[in-house]
């Protein structure tokens, strides 16, 4: 099957059933998203497809509906994209696990709600854990990165 991930097209010989998290992992060798729980329940492994934050342990590679993005395609090859220019900023990453998802998910809901509330940026992060408890960095980033997308 063929799967465009990052802008690049790649062919793919696996089943169809393969969790589109293996397929970028061990055929692709991406190795940015991270297994977490395997059940959709943290968010470590959010990509986008066609721009929505999904959680790719739970997507079977043969149901990819569109172009993959993942933390390695996010920005460009000269800039960052204003989310990871933010967690930067307020130093959010403690063990930096969980962050490749979380920034993923950042990154879709400033493209859906570019001027989020606290409780906007909760609701859409809640499915998002983070073991070192860097809540309030990551709202701070978002905040911050809304502020810089706006004026872009």
């Amino acid at each position: 099957m063929e799967l465009t991930v990052n802008g690049h097209k790649h062919e793919v010989d696996v089943e169809d059933d393969m969790p589109l998290l293996w397929v970028l992992r061990d055929e692709l060798k991406i190795s940015g998203v991270k297994y977490g729980c395997g059940i959709a329940q943290c968010g470590a492994c959010t990509v986008h497809i066609d721009g929505e934050a999904v959680r790719s342990c739970q997507v079977a590679a043969a149901d990819v509906w569109g172009a993959v993005t993942t933390i390695e395609g996010l920005g460009t090859p000269d800039a960052l994209h204003a989310v990871q220019a933010a967690w930067i900023e307020h130093q959010v990453a403690q063990c930096g696990y969980c962050q490749s998802g979380q920034i993923m998910q950042a990154a879709s809901l400033l493209a859906e709600n570019p001027a989020p509330s606290d409780a906007d940026i909760d609701d859409a992060m809640s499915g998002n854990l983070c073991r070192c408890g860097t809540y309030s960095r990551i709202r701070a980033a978002v905040k911050t990165a809304a502020k810089n997308l706006q004026e872009a």
